[in-house]
C-alpha cells in the first residue's frame, strides 16, 4: 500500500490523517440533512461520491462540483451499490443521512435496514470499515438515562409511524450485529432544524437537548471522520440543552 493511500485510512486509534482529501461515500444525500452532509464534506476538502435513487433532486452547485461523483442506483441492488465504491484511491468512509420520511407512510419490513445490510456486504468486499450513520433516540443505548422529553418523542413515533420506528430500531440492530467487523458510529439526532448554527454537544439521553440543526449534525459527522472519538458508540447529538418545546 502506498504512503498517500495509507494516510487516508483509519489508524488503530481511530483517527483519520488530515494531509489530503478523503474519499467519502454519502447515502441519503438528496434530502436536506444529506445535502448539509455533502456541503460540509466538500467544505473540508474531501471527494464525495453520492449514491442516490433520485439524483435529480440534488442542487446544481453539488451536481457540477469538481469533487463530486454521482452514482444513480437502488439500495435493493448490490450491483448498483458496488458501482459507488469504484473510485480512484478507494472509498475510506461511508456517511449516511438515510432515514424514514418525516411525513407520509413508510414501507413495512424495515427497507432501510435491509439496504444497510447490502451496503455492509459490499463495503466488506472493498475493505471499507468506517461507517457514520444517522439514527434517532429510538435506537437505545445502555448509557441513556430517563428523560421525559425523549420518552414523548419516541412514543409519538412508535404510535403514529410504527413502520418508521421499526426500521430505525432495526438499523441499530444491524450495526450491533456486525460488532467489531466495522468501525461504526450511529449519530443519533433529536428534532432537526434548518438553523445555521454548527455548535453541538454529543452525549447520551439525560444530558443533552432535543434540538439539533442539520448544519451541526454535518459538523459532528465530519469531526468524527477526522478524529474517530465515538467508534462503536451511539452518541445523541444536540445543541446543548435546547428543547423542541421552545420551538413550538
Amino acid at each position: 500500500m502506498d504512503e498517500q493511500l495509507s494516510s487516508h485510512i483509519l489508524t488503530a486509534c481511530g483517527e483519520l490523517a488530515a494531509d489530503g482529501m478523503v474519499n467519502i461515500l454519502v447515502l441519503g444525500g438528496t434530502g436536506p440533512t444529506g445535502i448539509a452532509l455533502i456541503q460540509e464534506s466538500l467544505l473540508r476538502g474531501n471527494f464525495v461520491v453520492i449514491f442516490a435513487r433520485s439524483p435529480e433532486k440534488l442542487p446544481n452547485d453539488i451536481v457540477f462540483h469538481a469533487s463530486v461523483k454521482i452514482v444513480k442506483g437502488s439500495l435493493a441492488s448490490e450491483e448498483d451499490i458496488s458501482k459507488a465504491f469504484e473510485v480512484d484511491g478507494g472509498i475510506q468512509v461511508v456517511l449516511s443521512a438515510l432515514g424514514p420520511p418525516v411525513t407520509g407512510i413508510h414501507q413495512r419490513g424495515a427497507p432501510i435496514a435491509r439496504g444497510y445490510e447490502k451496503v455492509i456486504e459490499v463495503a466488506k468486499r472493498w475493505n471499507v470499515r468506517r461507517f457514520i450513520i444517522l439514527g434517532t433516540a429510538s435506537i437505545r443505548d445502555p448509557n441513556d438515562k430517563f428523560d421525559v422529553r425523549f420518552k414523548l418523542l419516541i412514543l409519538g413515533i412508535g404510535t403514529f409511524a410504527p413502520y418508521a420506528y421499526e426500521d430505525i430500531v432495526e438499523i441499530g440492530h444491524v450495526f450491533e450485529r456486525v460488532g467489531e467487523e466495522l468501525d461504526w458510529t450511529i449519530a443519533r439526532v433529536p428534532v432537526l432544524s434548518s438553523e445555521a448554527n454548527k455548535e453541538y454537544k454529543a452525549g447520551y439521553i439525560g444530558s443533552v437537548g432535543t434540538v439539533l440543526s442539520r448544519a451541526a449534525f454535518a459538523n459532528f459527522v465530519l469531526d468524527e471522520v477526522e478524529h474517530g472519538a465515538w467508534i462503536r458508540k451511539r452518541p445523541l447529538v444536540s445543541q446543548g440543552g435546547k428543547s423542541w418545546f421552545s420551538h413550538i
